[in-house]
Protein backbone atom coordinates (compact mmCIF):
# COMPACT_ATOMS: atom_id res chain seq x y z
CA UNK A 1 0.00 0.00 0.00
CA UNK A 2 2.88 2.74 0.67
CA UNK A 3 4.55 1.18 -2.20
CA UNK A 4 1.53 2.42 -4.50
CA UNK A 5 1.34 5.65 -2.86
CA UNK A 6 5.08 6.48 -3.05
CA UNK A 7 4.55 5.80 -6.92
CA UNK A 8 1.50 7.82 -7.05
CA UNK A 9 3.59 10.80 -5.61
CA UNK A 10 6.39 10.53 -7.57
CA UNK A 11 3.92 10.37 -10.80
CA UNK A 12 2.75 12.96 -10.07
CA UNK A 13 6.25 15.12 -8.84
CA UNK A 14 7.38 13.75 -12.36
CA UNK A 15 4.17 15.49 -14.13
CA UNK A 16 5.36 19.04 -12.26
CA UNK A 17 8.88 18.66 -13.35
CA UNK A 18 8.13 17.96 -17.20
CA UNK A 19 5.60 20.81 -17.22
CA UNK A 20 2.46 19.02 -18.13
CA UNK A 21 -0.32 21.34 -16.68
CA UNK A 22 -3.24 18.87 -15.10
CA UNK A 23 -6.70 19.50 -16.48
CA UNK A 24 -7.85 20.56 -13.03
CA UNK A 25 -5.28 23.38 -11.89
CA UNK A 26 -6.47 25.89 -13.98
CA UNK A 27 -10.17 25.96 -12.73
CA UNK A 28 -8.55 25.70 -9.15
CA UNK A 29 -8.71 29.14 -8.03
CA UNK A 30 -12.19 29.69 -9.11
CA UNK A 31 -13.79 26.21 -6.93
CA UNK A 32 -11.95 27.62 -3.87
CA UNK A 33 -13.03 31.32 -4.53
CA UNK A 34 -16.63 29.63 -5.97
CA UNK A 35 -18.38 29.24 -2.07
CA UNK A 36 -17.55 32.48 -1.71
CA UNK A 37 -19.04 33.79 -4.71
CA UNK A 38 -21.98 32.06 -3.97
CA UNK A 39 -22.76 33.68 -0.85
CA UNK A 40 -22.07 36.96 -2.34
CA UNK A 41 -23.95 36.84 -5.01
CA UNK A 42 -27.32 35.14 -2.78
CA UNK A 43 -27.47 37.32 0.10
CA UNK A 44 -25.11 40.60 -1.23
CA UNK A 45 -25.90 41.30 -5.25
CA UNK A 46 -29.07 40.20 -5.67
CA UNK A 47 -30.75 42.00 -2.65
CA UNK A 48 -28.67 45.03 -3.31
CA UNK A 49 -30.06 44.82 -7.39
CA UNK A 50 -33.60 44.21 -6.51
CA UNK A 51 -33.00 47.55 -3.96
CA UNK A 52 -31.65 49.70 -6.89
CA UNK A 53 -34.02 48.37 -9.69
CA UNK A 54 -36.92 50.23 -7.32
CA UNK A 55 -35.81 53.27 -8.44
CA UNK A 56 -36.83 53.03 -11.64
CA UNK A 57 -39.55 50.46 -11.68
CA UNK A 58 -41.92 51.10 -8.13
CA UNK A 59 -44.62 51.59 -9.41
CA UNK A 60 -43.45 51.39 -12.98
CA UNK A 61 -40.62 51.68 -15.89
CA UNK A 62 -40.12 55.44 -14.95
CA UNK A 63 -36.49 57.65 -14.65
CA UNK A 64 -39.17 60.43 -13.10
CA UNK A 65 -37.58 59.71 -9.44
CA UNK A 66 -34.09 60.92 -11.01
CA UNK A 67 -35.47 63.97 -12.61
CA UNK A 68 -36.98 65.05 -9.40
CA UNK A 69 -34.06 65.37 -7.82
CA UNK A 70 -32.75 68.28 -9.55
CA UNK A 71 -35.40 70.57 -8.12
CA UNK A 72 -35.41 68.94 -4.64
CA UNK A 73 -33.74 71.50 -2.47
CA UNK A 74 -34.14 69.30 0.44
CA UNK A 75 -31.76 66.42 -1.38
CA UNK A 76 -29.56 69.08 -2.90
CA UNK A 77 -28.72 70.62 0.95
CA UNK A 78 -28.47 66.74 2.26
CA UNK A 79 -25.91 65.91 -0.83
CA UNK A 80 -23.78 68.86 -0.26
CA UNK A 81 -23.81 68.52 3.55
CA UNK A 82 -22.67 64.82 3.06
CA UNK A 83 -19.65 65.87 0.54
CA UNK A 84 -18.57 68.65 2.60
CA UNK A 85 -18.59 66.56 6.02
CA UNK A 86 -16.47 63.42 3.98
CA UNK A 87 -14.56 66.09 3.06
CA UNK A 88 -13.68 67.33 6.29
CA UNK A 89 -13.32 64.43 8.13
CA UNK A 90 -10.74 63.42 5.06
CA UNK A 91 -8.78 66.30 5.67
CA UNK A 92 -8.66 66.08 9.72
CA UNK A 93 -7.73 62.25 9.40
CA UNK A 94 -4.81 63.11 6.80
CA UNK A 95 -3.64 65.88 9.18
CA UNK A 96 -3.96 63.66 12.55
CA UNK A 97 -2.99 60.52 10.63
CA UNK A 98 0.27 61.19 8.88
CA UNK A 99 2.39 62.01 11.69
CA UNK A 100 1.01 59.38 13.59
CA UNK A 101 2.23 57.02 10.77
CA UNK A 102 5.72 58.72 11.12
CA UNK A 103 6.25 57.78 14.33
CA UNK A 104 4.46 54.42 13.93
CA UNK A 105 7.49 54.04 11.51
CA UNK A 106 10.10 56.25 12.99
CA UNK A 107 10.06 55.16 16.63
CA UNK A 108 9.71 51.42 16.65
CA UNK A 109 10.53 51.15 20.16
CA UNK A 110 6.81 52.65 20.73
CA UNK A 111 5.26 51.03 18.10
CA UNK A 112 3.23 48.60 19.62
CA UNK A 113 2.01 50.67 21.67
CA UNK A 114 0.95 53.16 19.37
CA UNK A 115 -0.66 49.95 16.95
CA UNK A 116 -2.35 48.89 19.51
CA UNK A 117 -4.09 52.94 20.19
CA UNK A 118 -4.67 52.58 16.10
CA UNK A 119 -6.73 49.44 16.55
CA UNK A 120 -8.88 49.88 19.40
CA UNK A 121 -11.11 51.72 17.24
CA UNK A 122 -11.57 48.42 15.08
CA UNK A 123 -12.36 46.13 18.17
CA UNK A 124 -14.78 48.07 19.56
CA UNK A 125 -18.61 48.27 18.46
CA UNK A 126 -19.53 51.15 16.55
CA UNK A 127 -23.09 52.09 18.95
CA UNK A 128 -20.34 51.99 21.82
CA UNK A 129 -18.32 54.32 20.04
CA UNK A 130 -20.85 56.38 19.30
CA UNK A 131 -21.79 56.50 22.73
CA UNK A 132 -18.57 56.97 23.92
CA UNK A 133 -18.56 60.47 22.09
CA UNK A 134 -21.70 61.54 23.33
CA UNK A 135 -21.13 60.98 26.87
CA UNK A 136 -17.73 62.69 25.92
CA UNK A 137 -19.36 65.95 24.01
CA UNK A 138 -22.21 66.40 25.94
CA UNK A 139 -23.10 69.74 27.90
CA UNK A 140 -22.50 67.84 31.04
CA UNK A 141 -19.86 65.85 29.43
CA UNK A 142 -16.58 65.27 30.35
CA UNK A 143 -14.90 68.06 27.92
CA UNK A 144 -17.71 70.60 29.67
CA UNK A 145 -17.21 69.45 33.03
CA UNK A 146 -13.02 69.58 32.60
CA UNK A 147 -13.02 72.78 31.14
CA UNK A 148 -15.50 74.58 33.62
CA UNK A 149 -13.50 72.99 36.34
CA UNK A 150 -10.20 74.98 34.93
CA UNK A 151 -12.21 78.37 34.60
CA UNK A 152 -11.98 78.29 30.88
CA UNK A 153 -15.68 78.41 30.16
CA UNK A 154 -18.56 79.85 32.23
CA UNK A 155 -21.27 77.76 30.82
CA UNK A 156 -21.12 74.16 29.14
CA UNK A 157 -20.76 74.32 25.06
CA UNK A 158 -22.77 72.89 22.83
CA UNK A 159 -20.94 70.72 21.08
CA UNK A 160 -23.22 67.88 20.71
CA UNK A 161 -25.22 67.90 17.74
CA UNK A 162 -23.55 70.09 15.81
CA UNK A 163 -21.89 69.27 12.18
CA UNK A 164 -18.62 69.47 14.63
CA UNK A 165 -19.46 66.61 16.48
CA UNK A 166 -19.77 64.13 13.87
CA UNK A 167 -16.71 65.13 11.95
CA UNK A 168 -14.79 64.82 15.23
CA UNK A 169 -16.66 60.93 15.94
CA UNK A 170 -16.10 60.45 12.04
CA UNK A 171 -12.17 61.21 11.82
CA UNK A 172 -11.79 58.99 15.19
CA UNK A 173 -13.24 56.10 14.01
CA UNK A 174 -11.65 56.41 10.39
CA UNK A 175 -8.54 57.35 11.49
CA UNK A 176 -6.86 53.66 11.02
CA UNK A 177 -8.02 52.99 7.51
CA UNK A 178 -5.52 56.30 6.89
CA UNK A 179 -3.10 54.98 9.39
CA UNK A 180 -1.97 51.96 8.25
CA UNK A 181 -1.87 52.85 4.65
CA UNK A 182 0.65 55.17 5.00
CA UNK A 183 2.67 53.38 7.44
CA UNK A 184 3.02 50.54 4.75
CA UNK A 185 4.00 53.08 2.35
CA UNK A 186 6.38 55.03 4.90
CA UNK A 187 8.02 51.15 5.58
CA UNK A 188 9.28 50.57 2.03
CA UNK A 189 11.08 54.53 1.76
CA UNK A 190 15.18 52.98 1.67
CA UNK A 191 16.17 54.39 4.78
CA UNK A 192 19.88 54.98 2.94
CA UNK A 193 17.97 57.87 0.74
CA UNK A 194 17.38 59.93 4.11
CA UNK A 195 21.21 59.35 4.90
CA UNK A 196 22.33 60.34 1.81
CA UNK A 197 20.07 63.74 1.81
CA UNK A 198 21.43 64.70 4.85
CA UNK A 199 24.98 64.08 3.65
CA UNK A 200 24.65 66.28 0.93
CA UNK A 201 23.65 68.60 3.37
CA UNK A 202 20.11 68.88 3.22
CA UNK A 203 17.84 69.84 6.55
CA UNK A 204 15.66 67.46 7.34
CA UNK A 205 12.68 69.55 6.55
CA UNK A 206 13.45 69.37 3.05
CA UNK A 207 14.74 65.34 3.11
CA UNK A 208 10.76 64.91 4.33
CA UNK A 209 9.94 67.46 1.74
CA UNK A 210 11.94 66.43 -1.19
CA UNK A 211 11.63 62.42 -0.29
CA UNK A 212 9.93 60.98 2.70
CA UNK A 213 6.62 62.87 1.07
CA UNK A 214 6.90 61.98 -2.32
CA UNK A 215 7.30 58.71 -1.83
CA UNK A 216 4.48 57.93 0.81
CA UNK A 217 1.97 59.40 -1.96
CA UNK A 218 0.78 55.42 -3.06
CA UNK A 219 -0.17 55.38 0.72
CA UNK A 220 -1.76 58.71 1.11
CA UNK A 221 -3.54 58.24 -1.91
CA UNK A 222 -5.08 54.85 -1.17
CA UNK A 223 -5.74 56.39 2.74
CA UNK A 224 -7.69 59.38 1.44
CA UNK A 225 -9.75 57.31 -0.88
CA UNK A 226 -10.89 54.64 1.76
CA UNK A 227 -11.75 57.12 4.03
CA UNK A 228 -13.65 59.55 1.86
CA UNK A 229 -15.65 56.75 0.35
CA UNK A 230 -16.40 55.07 3.60
CA UNK A 231 -17.20 58.69 5.22
CA UNK A 232 -20.04 59.32 2.39
CA UNK A 233 -21.64 56.13 3.58
CA UNK A 234 -21.45 56.92 7.08
CA UNK A 235 -24.95 56.92 9.29
CA UNK A 236 -24.78 55.34 12.70
CA UNK A 237 -22.17 58.11 14.17
CA UNK A 238 -23.93 61.59 12.31
CA UNK A 239 -27.26 59.94 13.29
CA UNK A 240 -26.50 59.39 17.36
CA UNK A 241 -23.86 62.40 17.19
CA UNK A 242 -25.12 65.03 14.99
CA UNK A 243 -28.56 64.91 15.50
CA UNK A 244 -31.43 65.80 12.64
CA UNK A 245 -30.60 69.01 11.69
CA UNK A 246 -27.52 68.56 9.97
CA UNK A 247 -28.43 65.38 7.85
CA UNK A 248 -26.75 63.11 5.69
CA UNK A 249 -27.64 60.90 2.92
CA UNK A 250 -27.79 57.38 4.66
CA UNK A 251 -29.77 59.19 7.45
CA UNK A 252 -31.76 60.20 4.22
CA UNK A 253 -32.44 57.24 2.93
CA UNK A 254 -32.99 55.51 6.31
CA UNK A 255 -35.81 57.57 6.76
CA UNK A 256 -37.50 57.15 3.97
CA UNK A 257 -37.45 53.70 4.39
CA UNK A 258 -39.32 53.95 7.45
CA UNK A 259 -41.53 55.94 5.61
CA UNK A 260 -41.75 53.28 2.92
CA UNK A 261 -41.36 55.41 0.15
CA UNK A 262 -39.16 52.43 -1.46
CA UNK A 263 -38.44 54.16 -4.57
CA UNK A 264 -37.15 57.56 -3.33
CA UNK A 265 -34.63 55.96 -0.76
CA UNK A 266 -34.06 53.39 -4.00
CA UNK A 267 -33.13 56.40 -5.94
CA UNK A 268 -31.26 57.96 -3.50
CA UNK A 269 -28.82 54.63 -2.80
CA UNK A 270 -28.38 54.52 -6.54
CA UNK A 271 -26.85 58.05 -6.57
CA UNK A 272 -24.84 57.47 -3.38
CA UNK A 273 -23.24 54.24 -5.15
CA UNK A 274 -22.47 56.31 -8.28
CA UNK A 275 -20.81 59.25 -6.27
CA UNK A 276 -18.29 56.67 -4.49
CA UNK A 277 -17.90 55.11 -7.79
CA UNK A 278 -17.23 58.26 -9.53
CA UNK A 279 -14.99 59.63 -6.79
CA UNK A 280 -12.90 55.96 -7.49
CA UNK A 281 -12.76 57.05 -11.31
CA UNK A 282 -11.86 60.24 -10.89
CA UNK A 283 -8.78 58.87 -8.50
CA UNK A 284 -7.45 56.45 -10.49
CA UNK A 285 -7.38 59.35 -13.55
CA UNK A 286 -5.49 61.90 -11.82
CA UNK A 287 -1.64 61.81 -12.44
CA UNK A 288 0.40 59.38 -11.31
CA UNK A 289 -2.20 58.25 -8.67
CA UNK A 290 -3.48 55.03 -10.42
CA UNK A 291 -0.85 54.13 -10.20
CA UNK A 292 0.28 54.98 -6.96
CA UNK A 293 -3.01 53.30 -5.89
CA UNK A 294 -2.11 50.18 -7.59
CA UNK A 295 1.50 50.20 -6.45
CA UNK A 296 -0.24 50.52 -2.70
CA UNK A 297 -2.16 47.36 -3.37
CA UNK A 298 0.83 44.98 -3.95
Amino acid sequence: MSEGVEIRFEGLAATRQSGVRLPWRPVMPLLLAAPLLLFMLVFYALPVLSMLMRSVNDPNWTLSHYASLTGDTVFLKVFSNTLYTSLTVTAGALLLGYPVALSLVRAPRYAPVILFLILLPFWTSVLVRSYAWMVLLGRHGLINEALLAAGMIDQPLRILNRPLAPQIAMVHLLLPSLVLPIAKALRRIDPSLARAASGLGATPWATFRQITLPLSMPGVAAGVLLVFVLALGFYITPAMVGGTREITLSMLIAQQVDQLNWAYAATLSVLLLATALAIIAAFYRLPGVGHALRTSAR
